[in-house]
């Protein structure tokens, strides 16, 4: 009789292991769901690119609106200006 509870339990010890494998891949892919869907949805008008000009690098296209950036040569934390930044 001792024979079957070890078979018993085994098999328990198993499925026990199994549950949180699938719960873990479940969730996985629901997440990796939202974050297809997520980047699906966002829409800018054009690709963003970087364009390599004689002495910097810039960005055209995309979602980054100039406006909303900091202007140039503008004080950053701690007093420190950086005027080489050009967004």
């Amino acid at each position: 009789m001792a024979r079957g509870n070890d078979a018993r339990r085994a098999r328990a010890t198993r499925s026990a292991g199994l549950v949180p494998l699938v719960i873990g891949l479940a969730s996985a892919a629901a997440l990796t769901g939202a974050a297809y869907i997520t980047v699906d949805s966002a829409s800018c008008g054009s690709p963003a690119q970087y364009i390599r000009h004689d002495s910097h690098v810039e960005l055209v296209g995309g979602c980054v609106d100039g406006a909303k950036l900091p202007a140039t040569g503008t004080q950053q934390a701690g007093g420190v200006v950086h005027g080489n930044y050009n967004p």
